[in-house]
């Protein structure tokens, strides 16, 4: 297959080839394969629309869907390689930022595996977020120049003509990435729209541009900085611009289809992820309206068509934009608003239910709710808080709207392709039936209990540990140990995931160290996370983080035992090494802020086990595995939101404590003023004992305890394995498949 592929190209056998020339042999023979496959067919299709798709890699992910991988690893054996490390030659697309834009990924696997006809719409970046690079124990964001001659998106010829501030035109260039199903014989397409328009780099310094530019600068970055006026009419024109170019196609699709305007919503079934999209819902009023429909028949037909994804139970992401911006930004759109607000407002007039408030915000989740069939959230805990507490008001009027949708994961990715030689142990021990259907994890709980499959697990995880020590040894000169504790924490940096309080227990720890308390064996704490451009307080935690690790280094008592390595430009390559090393898994939010989560569910699905509060879809891991196989501290999120009512939070009280003062003042003391710069340190400081909005130092204590048991238990190798085999066999709920079965069964319909 691979010879054959090469030997036309190069007309040179498989063992004469470099790393790069047997990338591209794949790669052409995998797209040549995938251009082959017919789409999924239905009379309902879903359009599933997200600012973010992030696909990861994708030649090790289609291999193993189009059933090449095994063939190909035969070929590669002989030549001492594998698909990784063709993968490497693969630039990572930068289409997403995190857990939001991973999810929307796994379910486009998930759609293809199942048959469904669906397809994912986003945008192309140029640039995506950014490229992290650490320098002078600092954050500092480059432009991520991913894109290559070569890609896997192919140009569709569509285009679509999208109108920006009532006066500039642009146009909006559609591209198509194909997403096969695993195991099956077709596919469907990840559709991507870019702004056409040719042009150098806009870049002038780090990742900053000309946000003004919309002719050229448009679809560049991600979530551009929307610190100033320019960013924030910047994020509005590029959410605009794809749900125009979405609109166009999905009507155009409808037409191709057979379907009158009349049928939308039985043709067509749009999910909303998260309020990024949100104005499909009057872009679609006004061009049905266009075409001949009345305002109320309009707006019936989109409300019957689109569903909203809810991804958050922070009040700052619950978009809303001035009606001013709007103004500006889409005035075509504005009286669409206004009307469709006018329209809810006849039925419900109380003022929390207001799509355009008092202020003159408009608020994007409650458009959503108000003209979409289905309003779910992410985690069991999480819709039970939408429906209580932050949408009370309108699950009170819609009661029948609202319904759970635990994520998943596509989990093949994250055992087959991530981590092979554990996927093959779980093959040895219960059958491949698990590769199409995650359920039949159950059947390895009884090898928990078994000695020689613990010894087996072990030594699968002593390679991954050794194989992450080595790349990140490589790659950023990190000096990882692998016989000691892999504690990890891997996700966005935010306040409310409580990086910092990670932070304060290795405060604790040094100074134990210092005391003559030895930990059994040496800990390495293992970060990854990027944080906003513009979220100052967030880079703060990294510049922290990054003082403490070089601290440690430098002070040869403790360097033997403890390490601090910060993974530089976290992105989903460095996850698929990462995660199948993991030993502890850090999800340790502040109970009733993380919706749900998916990193909890890839570490649990590779043995990891959980150390976190009942947040999220911790919940529902801890129901699935037991208390006696979760590590769970901390206030609930009762508890929490009683707090915050009543403001009877006091940081400044708990910082008084001698336990917590010792660690705070640590922050700001000597040696790291010696590695930092004061002025983020103290704020840092300031903010943890003065403000402090998610609570580090409520569960510092409960935290630094149960850690320590953590570390304890660890030393029982026997006990170990039992628990993170009985994890893995656990973790079955948390595919994607089972999530996107939901959907079509409550909500897409599809078939």
């Amino acid at each position: 297959m691979l010879k054959e592929k090469a030997q036309q190209l190069y007309g040179r056998p498989l063992d004469q080839l470099s790393e790069a020339e047997l990338y591209r042999a794949a790669f052409l023979l995998c797209r040549e394969r995938l251009a082959a496959l017919p789409l999924n067919q239905g009379q309902r299709k879903l359009y599933y629309i997200s600012a973010e798709f992030l696909t990861g890699k994708l030649l090790a992910c289609n291999l193993l869907n189009l059933g090449l991988w095994d063939e190909l690893s035969e070929e590669l054996a002989p030549l001492h390689k594998t698909i990784a490390d063709l993968e490497r030659q693969e630039a990572e697309p930068s289409l997403g930022n995190g857990g939001l834009g991973r999810l929307a990924a796994c379910y486009m696997d998930s759609v293809a595996s199942l048959g469904l006809n669906g397809d994912g719409v986003g945008l192309y970046y140029r640039y995506g977020l950014f490229r992290q690079v650490f320098k002078d124990h600092r954050q500092e964001e480059l432009p991520d120049s991913w894109l290559t001659p070569e890609t896997w998106a192919r140009d569709s010829g569509r285009r679509y003509k999208v109108n920006l501030g009532g006066s500039l035109e642009v146009e909006a260039k559609l591209w198509e990435i194909d997403v096969p199903g695993y195991q099956r014989q077709t596919r469907q397409t990840l559709k991507l729209f870019e702004l056409d328009t040719p042009q150098p780099s806009p870049v002038t310094q780090g990742i900053k541009f000309d946000k003004s530019d919309l002719a050229h600068n448009l679809t560049e970055f991600l979530y551009p900085d929307d610190s100033d006026h320019a960013g924030r009419m910047l994020r509005i024109y590029q959410q605009y611009f794809l749900v125009s170019a979405a609109a166009g196609l999905i009507l155009d699709e409808l037409k191709e289809r057979g379907f009158r305007p009349e049928q939308l919503p039985e043709a067509c079934c749009i999910q909303i992820n998260d309020t990024h999209p949100s104005m499909i819902i009057p872009e679609l009023v006004l061009r049905l309206t266009d075409s001949g429909l009345d305002f109320e028949t309009a707006a019936s037909l989109v409300s019957r068509t689109c569903a909203y994804t809810n991804h958050t139970i922070l009040a700052e992401a619950l978009e809303k934009w001035p009606l001013a911006d709007l103004k500006e930004a889409v005035p075509q759109l504005v009286p669409v608003i206004q009307r469709l607000n006018s329209l809810a407002a006849r039925h419900f007039p109380d003022p929390d239910t207001a799509i355009i408030d008092e202020a003159g915000q408009v608020h994007m989740a409650r458009l959503d709710i108000h003209y979409g069939f289905s309003v779910n959230g992410v985690a069991a805990l999480h819709t039970d808080i939408l429906k209580k507490q932050e949408l009370k008001a309108f699950y009170d009027i819609y009661p029948q709207k609202f319904n759970n949708k635990t994520n998943g994961i596509s989990f093949r990715r994250w055992l087959q392709a991530a981590n092979p030689r554990l996927a093959a142990f779980i093959t040895q021990k219960i059958g491949p039936d698990w590769q199409q259907d995650a359920s039949a994890l159950e059947r390895l709980k009884p090898f928990a209990e078994d000695p020689v499959s613990q010894q087996e697990w072990l030594a699968i995880k002593q390679e991954s540990k050794t194989r992450l020590a080595r790349e990140l040894a490589a790659s950023q000169g990190a000096g990882l140990k692998p016989e000691g504790i892999y504690d990890v924490q891997i996700k966005r940096l935010h306040e409310y995931k409580r990086q910092q309080m990670n932070l304060l227990y290795i405060i604790w720890k040094y100074r134990q160290i210092k005391a003559g308390l030895l930990p059994p064996r040496p800990i390495n704490f293992i970060f990854g996370a990027k944080a906003a451009p513009a979220y100052v307080l967030a880079k703060d935690i990294i510049h922290a983080l990054l003082c403490m690790s070089d601290l440690l280094k430098a002070d040869p008592e403790v360097s033997p035992w403890l390490n601090l390595t910060f993974v530089e430009n976290y992105n989903v390559a460095a996850a698929e090494v990462v995660i199948p090393a993991a030993e502890v898994s850090e999800q340790i939010s502040l109970a009733s802020k993380e919706a749900s989560g998916t990193g909890n569910m890839k570490l649990m699905l590779n043995g990891a086990l959980t150390l976190g509060t009942l947040d999220g879809a911790n919940v529902e891991i801890a129901d699935l595995v037991g208390g006696d196989n979760i590590y769970i501290f901390g206030q609930d999120a009762d508890t929490v939101m009683e707090l915050y009512k009543n403001k009877r939070y006091d940081p400044a009280r708990l910082s008084r404590d001698p336990e917590i003062k010792v660690l705070l003042d640590f922050l700001t003391g000597p040696q790291m003023l010696a590695l930092g710069d004061q002025a983020s340190l103290e704020r840092l400081y300031q903010d943890l004992t003065r403000k402090d909005w998610f609570m580090t130092l409520l569960d510092l204590k409960a935290y630094i305890k149960v850690k320590e048991q953590v570390f304890a238990d660890y030393e029982n190798r026997s006990g170990w394995a039992q628990m993170a085999l009985l994890n893995i066999a656990s973790a079955g709920f948390f595919t994607a498949d089972r999530s996107v079965s939901e959907y079509n069964r409550d909500i897409w319909k599809l078939n």
